[in-house]
């Protein structure tokens, strides 16, 4: 059986790493990321079915992107005219950003694109000086918001980073957060290799663990092997599995019940019998 559709599960009473750290820190994931994701150009369009038609329905203009890593999403944005701030913990990741913004530099909507530093537990205060009001949009995609461990067991971080989201929104605008279809991969399934997310033509292969803490899943270890010119590239990382019911409760909690909430399935409308490998939350903040 290829490692793709491997799913190791460990049941433990352990506890998960302490404190919330910079998974891509030694370099290894950060230098082949844009090998994985695959071809820029046929990603960009997968967004642009979705994400850009979605934004510019909505009228937003501004867009703050949390999770910006080495820069993919926020570059389709730029491009396509939105006034971008993007920011990430991760220095390794933002070097590529940085190098890209350098390079377009002579292109005026690349020289005054914003790029930060910023952790999400102090988001607000960190973005304070570029909130003018606030953002018409913050994207959080990728997967990314599941790097952040829920090391007390509560998710109370989780949900403190979340409501800094909130906190950047002006009334009206929107939150676009996902995290791949964990309620699947933690009931035997695995982590797909491919996806519309990740579309890279070279050979990728998932080993998939989890981490069961009293009874419940609590780390999803993802194994990484990507064929690449120079070799076979490995990087593990780490995430905590939202379950979409208690990830949909979360996010009405600090939106509001009533507030506009839809979800999609690798960016396609859901019902029940659908099994993507991506959820993606839309949900706007009151007016």
């Amino acid at each position: 059986m290829p490692e793709s559709e491997q799913t190791m599960f460990m049941r433990s009473n352990g506890i998960s790493a302490e404190g919330t750290r910079d998974q891509y820190a030694d370099g290894k994931a950060a230098k082949v990321w844009e090998i994985f994701i695959g071809d820029k150009k046929s990603r960009t369009k997968n967004y642009c079915d979705f994400l850009v038609n979605l934004l510019r329905n909505r009228g937003c203009r501004r867009i703050l992107d949390v999770a910006c890593g080495t820069g993919v999403d926020s570059i389709m944005l730029v491009e396509e005219g939105f006034e971008v701030v993007s920011c990430d913990a991760s220095d390794k990741m933002l070097k590529y950003a940085l190098k890209e913004r350098w390079e377009r530099r002579k292109d005026s909507k690349f020289d005054n694109w914003v790029i930060e530093e910023a952790n999400w537990l102090t988001l607000y205060d960190d973005m304070r000086e570029y909130l003018q009001g606030g953002f018409d949009a913050v994207i959080c995609l990728g997967n990314s918001f599941a790097h952040m461990l829920d090391n007390d067991g509560d998710q109370n971080q989780q949900k403190q980073a979340i409501r800094n989201f909130e906190r950047c929104l002006k009334p009206g605008g929107l939150l676009l957060i996902d995290h791949r279809n964990y309620d699947t991969i933690c009931n035997g399934g695995s982590a797909p290799s491919k996806s519309i997310y990740y579309n890279s033509q070279h050979m990728t292969d998932i080993k998939t663990s989890v981490l069961y803490v009293g009874g419940k899943p609590n780390i999803v270890t993802l194994d990484y092997l990507i064929s690449t010119d120079e070799g076979i590239s490995e990087f593990r990382l780490s995430y905590y599995p939202h379950q979409l019911e208690v990830f949909k409760k979360i996010l009405k909690e600090i939106f509001g019940y009533g507030c506009y909430h839809e979800i999609f399935g690798d960016f396609k409308e859901i019902n029940s019998n659908d099994t993507p490998a991506f959820y993606i939350h839309v949900i706007e903040k009151s007016k």
